[in-house]
C-alpha cells in the first residue's frame, strides 16, 4: 500500500478511524471524504506530512463522488445509518460509490455491509443493504464486500449504550433475548480491510462475513456487560407481544428501538456456516472479554478505583 492513495468514504465514524490507522502505518496516503470533512481532522496527526487529505463529499450525489475519488488506487465506503432514507443511503449510494470507484479507475474497491444483507428481507436497513451489495457487484466485480456482526469497540454505539443503561437503572428490560449475535471487535474489521485492499487479486469479488470468536444471545450479552461493570440490576426477558408493541411507539424521540430495528431482531446476527469468515485473511478474531473491560471500567460505580477494575 505504500504510497497508494486510498479513500475512505465515511473515515471519519467509528470504523474508518481503525482502517486509517492500519492503512496509514502501511505507507498509504488515506483521503477521508464524508459530508462534513471537518469532524474528521483529529485524525490528521495519524499521518506523516502530507499522508492526510480531507474532502467534502455526499454519497447520494453522483457528481460530488466524482470530484472525491478523483486520483484513488483504492476506496473503502463505510457509509450505513440505523435510521433515515435507507433507500438514498445504503442502496443507491453504494451503487453511486461503486460507479464513481469505477469511473476514476480504482484498482480496489471495499464495501462494507453487514451479515442480514438481503434484498428480500423484512426491515429497511437488511432490504436496503442487500440492494447495495448487488449493485456494488454489478457497477464493480472485483469489489470485497465485507458484512461484520455487530461491531464493538472503545467508541461503540452498541455495547456502551447497553453498559450505560444498565449503569443507571435497576430495571432493564431486554428485548428478543434469544436472538444470537457474534461481536467482531473494530480493530479485526479495519484489519480485514486493509489486508482486502492490499491484495484484491486474493480477496477481489469476494463476499467475506465477519464474527468473533463468541456467539451470544441478546440475553447473555446483556447480562455478561452486567458483571462486567459490576452492576446488577433487575433484568427482565420482555414477551415478544410487549416488546412490538414497544417498537410501534419507534417514531417518537428517545425512542428505545424503532420498528425496523424490531423486524432486525427477529433474526439471529451470526456468520453462516458456509460463508467466507476471518480465517481467510489469516486474522483470529478478538474475544470481546479481552478488550472491552479496560473501557467498561468507566461505567462502574468508581470506575478504576473498583476494587476488581480492569487493569
Amino acid at each position: 500500500m505504500q504510497d497508494k492513495l486510498v479513500t475512505l468514504i465515511g473515515g471519519g465514524g467509528f470504523l474508518g478511524r481503525y482502517a486509517a490507522q492500519h492503512l496509514l502505518q502501511q505507507g498509504a496516503r488515506v483521503r477521508f471524504a464524508q459530508r462534513d470533512p471537518r469532524a474528521a481532522e483529529f485524525l490528521r496527526p495519524l499521518g506523516g506530512l502530507g499522508q492526510t487529505q480531507f474532502v467534502a463529499t455526499d454519497i447520494r450525489k453522483p457528481e460530488s463522488l466524482a470530484r472525491a475519488l478523483q486520483g484513488s488506487d483504492a476506496v473503502v465506503n463505510l457509509v450505513g445509518i440505523l435510521k433515515g432514507d435507507f433507500q438514498a443511503i445504503q442502496a443507491e449510494g453504494a451503487r453511486n460509490v461503486a460507479v464513481a470507484a469505477a469511473t476514476v479507475g480504482a484498482t480496489s474497491l471495499v464495501h462494507v455491509s453487514a451479515i442480514g444483507a438481503d434484498s428480500r428481507s423484512a426491515s429497511q436497513y437488511g432490504r436496503t443493504k442487500g440492494e447495495g451489495d448487488d449493485a456494488v457487484r454489478a457497477a464493480f466485480p472485483t469489489a470485497t464486500i465485507l458484512r461484520p456482526s455487530i461491531v464493538f469497540g472503545r467508541e461503540d454505539q452498541f455495547v456502551n449504550r447497553f453498559a450505560g443503561m444498565i449503569a443507571s437503572a435497576p430495571v432493564v428490560p431486554v428485548l428478543r433475548a434469544a436472538t444470537r449475535f457474534q461481536p467482531v471487535y473494530v480493530d479485526d474489521v479495519a484489519r480485514a480491510i486493509a489486508a482486502s485492499l492490499a491484495d484484491p487479486a486474493r480477496f477481489g469479488g469476494k463476499m467475506i462475513e465477519l464474527g468473533g470468536p463468541d456467539v451470544l444471545s441478546m440475553g447473555a450479552l446483556i447480562r455478561w456487560i452486567a458483571d462486567a461493570i459490576g452492576r446488577h440490576p433487575t433484568i427482565i426477558e420482555l414477551p415478544d407481544s410487549m416488546g412490538g408493541l414497544i417498537a410501534m411507539l419507534g417514531f417518537l424521540p428517545g425512542a428505545p428501538i424503532t420498528q425496523d430495528q424490531w423486524r432486525m431482531l427477529q433474526s439471529d446476527n451470526v456468520v453462516a456456516p458456509d460463508a467466507e469468515h476471518f480465517s481467510g485473511f489469516g486474522i483470529v478474531p478478538t474475544p470481546l472479554a479481552s478488550v472491552a473491560p479496560t473501557w467498561l471500567v468507566r461505567y462502574r460505580r468508581n470506575g478504576r478505583f473498583s476494587s476488581d477494575a480492569a487493569a
